[in-house]
């Protein structure tokens, strides 16, 4: 194995001036909020962010308001697998709150939802006050007022509400955006968007949002997996990708002088065994498909054809499961060799072990959550059953820029798999993601925040 893999080879806090920092708010509510903010933590005052629903001193009334928002997401997540009703039930509670609405007709959507309305009735009656009073506090003490930056629109619309002096941005963390993004009142709001997607951009026009205050920069990836302006780590990364997924040459003959272009001489042969990754959402769902593919590709895990790595995230249970299905398939041997668990007890050593993995990753198979903007590393990625109507959009997204391909039939993983590998099929859609993917959101990000605050 090529042993760059897994080195930071550019920390994030090089790529930070000391005066550029923020407050990076984030809530815990699976990973789609916590991945971005971990993703700005080199601009994070204190190195890290603040969990908008869980941090020190937060008072009762706030953390139970949260807490019972986020079990009710995950409970409804995880029932979502049970047949019949599973649907039924989720679709009535928790995509009626998710669902966007069509964007043709161009009109305006900037009339409040139900759910705007019920999130600031709460903040009239103090809901976040005490968040935002502290971070006032913690200015005076520093001696000046640091931007906010939220990954969730809560913290943002609480920031604003409250009278937060400084400047306040909001990361859009999906493709397409329901109402409940934008505040009760877009017109008069100074909260600034950092949009992911031109369709994202657009859509928070149509919701009353001032132009000016919508900036496209592609979602905020992991600096670790980037390198920099010059994507020298993405590069390095993707030259040995390639070489395992097109094994025949077919992608690498035809565009040969393209991939020398931008991404200088390939390596002729892999380095390192050809490599999959699994990653369960943040509820824990799914984890039963990630036992399928394995038990499917059992023959090619022991002979060595293929890795496979199971992410587990901080969910302490889906390791145990995977660990005692394993164990069923007969394949304990191969744990810590062509078949990995990564799991970690905390969702910062998850992150930074996630991001490490993904660079020895060639293939990515997931439900289209946040991670389907990790395609933009040059990932070609599978794509799992959604999970919500955003997720719907996410996926749609990924098939049309030509960045996934659906799943197919799990139990035959071990034929459609190479099949598609030995066609150069995936090799193909790693290098378009690269090429027509954006990458560099969280240096675009920092820049903006620096350029609006004044660093």
């Amino acid at each position: 194995m090529d042993n760059d893999f897994g080195k930071k080879v550019y920390p994030p806090e090089t790529f930070s001036e000391k005066s550029e920092r923020a407050w990076i708010l984030t809530v815990d509510m699976g990973y789609g909020h916590q991945r971005p903010a971990d993703n700005l933590r080199h601009l994070a005052e204190g190195g890290q962010a603040i969990c908008a629903n869980n941090y020190d001193g937060i008072p009762e009334s706030d953390f139970r308001a949260w807490n019972n928002s986020r079990k009710f997401y995950e409970s409804i997540s995880v029932f979502k697998s049970v047949p019949l009703l599973g649907n039924l039930v989720f679709t009535l509670f928790l995509d009626y709150f998710q669902k966007v609405p069509p964007f043709y007709p161009r009109r305006s959507l900037a009339e409040p939802s139900l759910q705007v309305k019920q999130v600031y009735g709460s903040l009239a009656k103090g809901w976040g006050k005490h968040l935002i009073e502290e971070l006032k506090i913690k200015n005076e003490r520093l001696g000046r007022t640091l931007p906010i930056v939220a990954t969730f629109f809560t913290p943002a619309f609480m920031a604003e509400f409250f009278g937060y002096p400084g400047e306040i941005f909001c990361v859009v963390c999906d493709t397409d955006i329901t109402r409940a993004w934008a505040p009760l009142d877009p017109s008069q709001s100074k909260i600034k968007y950092f949009a992911p997607t031109e369709r994202v951009a657009e859509r928070l026009k149509l919701y009353g949002v001032k132009p000016e205050n919508v900036f496209l920069t592609g979602f905020p990836l992991p600096v670790e997996n980037i390198g920099g302006w010059d994507q020298v780590v993405l590069k390095h990364d993707l030259r040995a990708r390639l070489a395992n997924l097109d094994p025949q040459k077919k992608f690498f003959y035809q565009y040969y002088p393209l991939l020398k272009q931008r991404l200088g001489e390939l390596p002729l042969k892999a380095n390192h065994v050809l490599t999959l990754t699994f990653a369960v959402g943040g509820a824990g769902a799914q984890k039963d498909l990630a036992i399928k593919i394995t038990k499917s590709l059992a023959k090619e895990i022991v002979q060595g054809k293929i890795r496979v790595i199971l992410v587990a995230g901080i969910k302490a249970r889906v390791k145990d499961y995977f660990e005692k299905n394993i164990a069923k398939l007969g394949l304990g041997n191969c744990l810590g060799k062509t078949l990995e668990i990564l799991f970690s007890p905390d969702m910062e050593g998850y992150f930074r072990d996630f991001n490490s993995y993904l660079r020895q990753t060639d293939i990515l198979w997931t439900k289209p959550s946040e991670l389907s903007f990790y395609a933009c590393l040059g990932l070609p990625i599978i794509i799992a059953p959604t999970i919500g109507s955003h997720e719907e959009f996410n996926k749609r997204w990924l098939l049309k820029s030509g960045f996934a391909m659906l799943q197919k039939d799990p139990r035959f993983v071990r034929e459609w798999l190479f099949d598609l590998v030995d066609q150069g099929h995936l090799a193909e859609m790693a290098f378009e993601s690269f090429l027509e993917g954006e990458s560099k959101g969280v240096l675009k990000i920092q820049e903006i925040i620096a350029r609006c605050s004044g660093f």
